[in-house]
């Protein structure tokens, strides 16, 4: 899906025109052009190459998913690729967006539902003197989508490491527990992953004022504090999970420890009655007391003292 946009002095003039005619919008005073591609094929690739003459390792790279967040300069304008992610159930779904960013043109790649345009199309058309500073401002509104998508998302992760550190302290905790706090990290390391660049792009785009007028400066360096923001949010709730595992293995452990305390406890209660029935089970002729009269009655008896008395010992220990 290809959707164009043809800003002129930071008003929206025209939009869904014909992509050919881009080259020669371009040169006009005061015009600037956003071409938006959703799943872009070899033939959209291609004509963005040609209209806005990018270089073939840009578009070479643009071809392909699985780029790492960065940002490259070319000759007048940068290539970003951003990674945008959502919680779908239990799975945190990773896309791509890339963006070539000029001082007339903004060229964005979506590949899959990463990002809405909805807020930034309209937060545009709210604020045309921002439109008029050229592809920086729609790259700003798109950059700032995408990273306060970042803090909603760790805002979800946060509450679910709550509840997580809620169920490890619990009187009955879910057998499961264990697998959703790393499944949390694992989420949390995505988040950092995806986050952390960020700050390089913003830095590097800070640097070259031609897309980063000096009216534009305050707002990406605003995009970098939520950048940061984020980052800190994600250490925090990693070490928040971090201390809930070794919370739950510590708890595992002293559960395991009680319950070996009880099994020897019984073990060794159980232990000294079967010795004295083993003594007096033998098979021997000459046994002191083998024909006692109240030898039975003698042997059950020391039997359950000797069992009475660990009872109360270990009881009195707290091992049972």
């Amino acid at each position: 899906m290809l959707t164009c946009r043809h800003y002129r002095d930071g008003e929206l003039v025209e939009e869904g025109f014909d992509p050919d005619r881009i080259s020669d919008l371009l040169p006009e005073e005061g015009s600037l052009v956003w071409l938006d591609l959703e799943d872009p094929d070899p033939s959209e690739l291609a004509l963005i190459k040609q209209e806005f003459e990018l270089h073939p390792l840009a578009i070479e790279d643009a071809e392909r998913q699985g780029q790492r967040p960065k940002v490259e300069p070319y000759d007048g304008y940068f290539f970003v690729v951003l990674h945008t992610l959502r919680l779908e159930a239990d799975d945190l779904v990773e896309r791509e967006v890339h963006a070539f960013v000029g001082p007339k043109f903004l060229v964005s790649l979506r590949f899959g539902e990463g990002v809405d345009l909805g807020p930034v199309v309209e937060r545009l058309r709210r604020h045309p003197d921002l439109v008029r500073e050229g592809g920086g401002a729609i790259f700003y509104s798109l950059l700032d989508e995408i990273v306060d998508d970042y803090l909603r998302l760790i805002d979800v992760l946060e509450e679910r490491t709550d509840d997580a550190q809620e169920q490890v302290f619990a009187d009955r905790v879910p057998e499961d527990i264990q697998e959703h706090i790393f499944r949390l990290r694992k989420h949390i390391v995505g988040v950092r992953r995806a986050a952390s660049p960020a700050r390089e792009v913003v830095a590097m785009l800070l640097t070259e004022p031609d897309i980063v007028t000096r009216r534009l400066e305050a707002y990406y360096r605003d995009v970098s504090d939520h950048v940061i923001r984020a980052l800190e949010f994600v250490d925090s709730v990693r070490e928040l999970l971090t201390t809930a595992l070794e919370a739950h293995l510590s708890q595992v452990s002293n559960r395991l420890n009680l319950v070996m305390k009880q099994l020897t406890s019984w073990a060794a209660i159980i232990l000294v009655p079967t010795l004295i029935a083993g003594i007096y089970g033998m098979n021997f002729r000459h046994m002191p007391e083998l024909v006692w009269r109240y030898g039975y009655a003698w042997s059950l008896g020391l039997m359950a003292v000797s069992a009475t008395t660990l009872y109360l010992v270990f009881k009195r220990r707290g091992w049972l």
